[in-house]
């Protein structure tokens, strides 16, 4: 894995992988870093050389889809996980992890040949096939076992860390020949490795995975947008190398003058993808202030901070840009110190500074505890490395829907990261977004179920306060009683993490049954009225999501099993589908002459298209055209009494929603009992949603205000949000949808 000094990595140009064999294996295996007394390296070698000998008889006569014989695949993970300085028994069983599932090798025959260390790994990387689990059809979606896949592998590596650094080896020499594979297979692959696996050995501390798994990704999902970058980095390449050189040259002769002999300084290289988010987050490949970039590696801590100082007396240091990971490691133990300076020529350099031992942890992060394990030596950070991975899972065994799984890697493990402080100073890490309740919850669950208020750095804020960096919170908790309902509305901001809306959902599961169908009902009758739609009855919602039994249905409903976002989503959609005309049927004209117009709706290319303010449809309605004489095309909802009564069926057309089209107008109803500053705060809550409201009309009626607002909005969905925030304003009494 080592790349020019301080070049950028294009993908695009580099050679094809050279075909492996067990002898180049053993070589890199043997070398004094996996044993540096030299004990045990033989017995080693042989344990790796017998897998192999396994490997390659168990997969005899299989090829992958590039044409090459499979063990070739085994051998490439093997020889990644060397690069890691890892132990036989991981090499072993990266060699054979395929053949539980892919040969007739058995559990049996690997622990008689390999012991039980060896299988456990392979058992615990094994490709998932078919789950006890299925759809009402007798067999579940692609999807669905991917997920479930993911869930069993990630609580595997609870029990061996291990696991997860043959399973990334084994992605990224999958990610490497993706060019086999079919396109849609590359994509799926692609965004599952950006999602999920990248992120991971982010977490993971592994630098040289994450890089190249990012990269790879990013080229498959976005190959133009790939391509521009390369391009841009490539033409300014020969400057750039000898701009870094001369860097290189003075800060060496500037260190030596103020007594720091040994440091080693090299060109860092930058690498697409986060180029391309660097670009994303500051607007543009100019501002991005690391494509010129250096890295420091000193004896010690305090030379670290010494050599800081040398640069910031060399070069202006740019607002904004210092991180000191050492004096504040990130959560997966990374430390460096982190400056972008204006350098010579007024050009932008970022500067790394960090000590030999940082850089180890930094480019293999959890994989270098391994480097002497064969050698007894005790590692105390590795045992904490191993404490820190496995409270990131703590909780998620209790989840055993895979997507709700999945969900909560995204949101609370992979995602960017804000520090805080308990009261007496202890630093915690959340997901960026947490608020007070997310950190109650981080703290204890009887401290989120009493959790009251909170306190940020002495100050009262609201309970969907998002903390910051820095901040330090305490917790304001009640003597007895449970979180509230409205902490699991995901339109109100309460809580951000998965773990705490798991413990929420915990609580109120083991309330009294009638109190949760009680509440179910009432949640469910207030959307039906919010929606227009009291009518449906409550069986019929039930069967939306495949309940026979009301009671169960409304429970579900009521310990949020069944969030009211979803209760919106299938009722619309079965309202889109549903076509109820009471008398002669709807003739369509068909639609073959007509162009596709980007900007409003599909179907009426070239012609004035407004909607009708009879029905007020909106994205996810089911909607008609309905032709004017010298006003272009009406749109009206499918079961609007105008277009079922129509006597000119031959002025019907069909149309669907466009793909451009950004907002909607949509009425909404908005009763309550009349204040100073009510309109004030109503259009506060809409405009801080990012929606217009286009017009309002306002009227009292013996102290009873009631609104008609129009809103452009984007779909259903922000609709429901507006509609919730605005139930939370005071002496509001009802807000519901009118569509007519």
């Amino acid at each position: 894995m080592s790349h020019p000094p301080h070049l950028c990595y294009n993908i695009f140009t580099m050679s094809k992988y050279p075909t492996l064999n067990i002898e180049t294996l053993l070589k890199a295996y043997s070398s004094d870093l996996h044993s540096p007394n030299g004990n045990g390296v033989n017995a080693s070698r042989e344990l790796i050389g017998k897998a192999y000998a396994l490997a390659e008889k168990a997969h005899a006569g299989q090829k992958r889809s590039s044409g090459e014989p499979y063990v070739q695949h085994c051998l490439a993970v093997a020889n990644i996980l060397t690069e890691f300085n890892l132990d036989a028994p991981t090499i072993a069983a990266a060699l054979l992890h395929d053949t539980l599932e892919d040969t007739t090798v058995t559990r049996s025959e690997l622990k008689s040949q390999f012991g039980e260390e060896v299988t456990s790994l392979i058992e615990g990387v094994t490709k998932l096939g078919q789950f006890d689990q299925l759809d009402s059809k007798g067999e579940r979606s692609y999807d669905e076992r991917e997920l479930e896949s993911l869930r069993k592998m990630f609580l595997a590596m609870v029990d061996d860390p291990r696991v997860v650094l043959i399973k990334l080896a084994d992605r990224l020499h999958n990610m490497r020949t993706l060019n086999a594979l079919t396109e849609d297979r590359r994509q799926r692959i692609a965004q599952e490795t950006l999602e999920l696996f990248a992120p991971l050995a982010n977490r993971l501390g592994i630098w040289q995975m994450k890089w190249e798994l990012e990269d790879l990704g990013f080229r498959y999902l976005y190959p133009d947008k790939y391509k521009e970058i390369a391009a841009l980095i490539d033409e300014r390449r020969p400057n750039r190398e000898d701009y870094i050189d001369e860097i290189i040259r003075k800060l060496q002769d500037k260190l030596i003058a103020e007594g720091i002999q040994s440091a080693e300084i090299s060109g860092r290289p930058k690498h697409i993808y986060s180029i391309w988010k660097k670009m994303e987050r500051k607007g543009g490949f100019d501002q991005v202030y690391d494509v010129r970039a250096v890295r420091v590696i000193v004896d010690t801590m305090a030379q670290c901070y010494a050599v800081l100082g040398i640069v910031h007396s060399m070069w202006q240091p740019i607002r904004g840009e210092f991180d000191d990971y050492i004096a504040t490691p990130k959560d997966n133990f990374y430390q460096s110190l982190h400056t972008a300076v204006i350098a010579d020529e007024g050009k932008t350099l970022e500067v790394q500074i960090r000590t030999p031992e940082m850089h180890r942890h930094a480019e293999l992060g959890i994989a270098a505890h391994w480097r002497y394990k064969e050698g007894g030596k005790s590692d105390l950070k590795y045992e904490e490395k191993i404490k820190w991975f496995r409270q990131l899972m703590d909780f998620r065994s209790d989840i055993s829907d895979p997507k709700e799984f999945v969900d909560s890697l995204r949101n609370d493990v992979f995602q960017d990261r804000v520090y805080v402080f308990t009261p007496k100073g202890k630093l915690i890490d959340l997901a960026t977004g947490s608020t007070p309740i997310d950190f109650a919850y981080h703290i204890h669950t009887d401290v989120g179920d009493r959790c009251r208020g909170a306190r940020v750095n002495g100050s009262l804020v609201p309970l969907d306060y998002q903390l910051q960096t820095g901040d330090r919170v305490e917790i304001l908790t009640a003597k007895r009683g449970g979180p509230s309902r409205d902490w699991l509305n995901p339109n109100l901001g309460y809580v951000k993490t998965e773990r705490a809306r798991t413990k929420i959902k915990v609580w109120f599961k083991k309330q009294d049954r009638e109190a949760n169908i009680a509440q179910g009902r009432d949640i469910l009758e207030r959307e039906l009225r919010r929606l227009s739609v009291e009518a449906m009855p409550h069986d019929a919602v039930a069967k939306l999501f495949n309940l026979d039994k009301v009671d169960d249905f409304l429970e579900k409903i009521g310990n949020n099993d069944i969030s009211s976002q979803a209760i919106v989503s299938k009722v619309i959609e079965a309202d889109r589908k549903a076509n109820p005309p009471e008398e002669e049927p709807v003739n369509f004209v068909p639609p073959s002459k007509l162009e596709v117009s980007d900007l409003t709706v599909r179907g009426t290319g070239g012609m004035l298209t407004t909607l009708a303010p009879c029905c007020n449809p909106v994205p996810g309605d089911a909607i008609v055209g309905y032709v004017t004489r010298g006003r272009g095309v009406t749109v009206h909802k499918r079961n609007c009494v105008n277009v079922v009564h129509s006597r000119e069926s031959e002025r019907l057309i069909e149309v669907s929603w466009g793909s451009k089209q950004r907002t909607y107008p949509v009425t909404i109803k908005i009763t309550a009992y009349d204040r100073d500053g009510l309109l004030r705060d109503v259009a506060a809550v809409i405009t801080g949603g990012s929606v217009n409201m286009s017009s309002v009309n306002v009227t009292t009626n013996k102290n009873i205000a009631t609104f008609l607002a129009t809103l452009e909005i984007a779909g259903t969905s922000q609709l429901s949000t507006v509609m919730d925030r605005i139930e939370r304003l005071p002496n509001i009494i009802e807000v519901r949808r009118q569509t007519s």
